[in-house]
């Protein structure tokens, strides 16, 4: 979903570049919820085919400012959902989002570092992990004890960007074509949104593969607000580039971030929206 390390980088071991800017990352995680939120509702109706029966409560581990506990807090309706996260400023944005839109009482929050332990939680019928799991220092010990805190038959949903979201064409008129690409080169030197194939790392810890799939979105024309989106994430990843990126791409990237410039990114009409999500759904026998 973004250029950042993660898409919710929010229960992590390593540093998010933006971890002093947590008004700007939560309006981030927050268009990106909503340009995609076609994307997000078709990979929870996947994962709900996975779940057996009605769950009772639902985790979602670094929740972020919470579009995916009310993204799932919509899809099960009969189901507690508990947002875990160790950012206090976005689970009280979480808090009073959920309150507008009619579900405080089936939010509830907890804060906790999930590199320390497995908060007390109850036990979980169906756990949500976008982009959380790769931020942890040992995602297998909390995959471990997630499975010790699951019900049998609980299922356990492990969603990560399959690529850093792309928006503009090869040519954008101005520079060498294939900036974005080069951009994208650059941070996965940096290792952004870097994460193994969880499938092992589940079956080690004792859950049972159930499925794994991709989902994408190629859109164009684009949806209402990806500008605004596009122009935050290149923001965003500017000074992962500034060192990395050669010379006269900084200069023509500086050019697309400018708000008064009218070939800016938040002006264009050529942008192409590219993105998806990998998912795996692993459950305790």
């Amino acid at each position: 979903m973004t250029p950042h390390a993660s898409s919710h980088p929010t229960t992590g071991h390593h540093p998010d570049p933006g971890q002093h800017d947590d008004d700007g990352l939560a309006e981030l995680l927050e268009l990106e919820a909503e340009i995609l939120a076609p994307l997000l509702e078709e990979v929870v109706d996947w994962v709900a085919q996975h779940v057996d029966g009605a769950p009772r409560t639902v985790v979602d581990l670094g929740a972020g400012t919470g579009s995916g506990s009310r993204l799932l807090a919509r899809r099960f309706p009969s189901a507690q959902v508990v947002a875990i996260d160790r950012s206090a400023a976005r689970l009280e944005r979480l808090r009073a989002t959920a309150g507008a839109q009619g579900l405080a009482d089936r939010v509830r929050t907890v804060q906790a570092d999930l590199d320390s332990a497995w908060p007390e939680v109850g036990a979980v019928d169906l756990g949500w992990a976008a982009s959380s799991l790769h931020e942890l220092a040992a995602p297998d010990r909390l995959l471990r004890e997630l499975h010790a805190g699951m019900r049998p038959g609980g299922l356990l949903a492990v969603v990560e960007m399959d690529a850093l979201p792309r928006f503009l064409p090869e040519d954008i008129g101005v520079g060498r074509p294939g900036l974005e690409r080069r951009c994208h080169e650059v941070l996965a030197q940096a290792r952004w949104n870097a994460f193994p194939g969880w499938g092992p790392h589940l079956e080690e810890a004792g859950f049972r593969l159930a499925g794994r799939r991709r989902f994408g979105v190629e859109a164009r024309p684009v949806p209402p607000g990806t500008g605004r989106w596009a122009h935050r994430t290149l923001r965003r990843a500017l000074p992962a580039l500034a060192d990395r990126l050669a010379a006269d791409d900084l200069l023509v990237l500086e050019h697309l971030l400018a708000d008064d410039s009218p070939g800016a990114v938040l002006h264009r009409d050529d942008l192409v929206l590219r993105a998806g999500r990998i998912v795996w759904a692993a459950r305790r026998a």
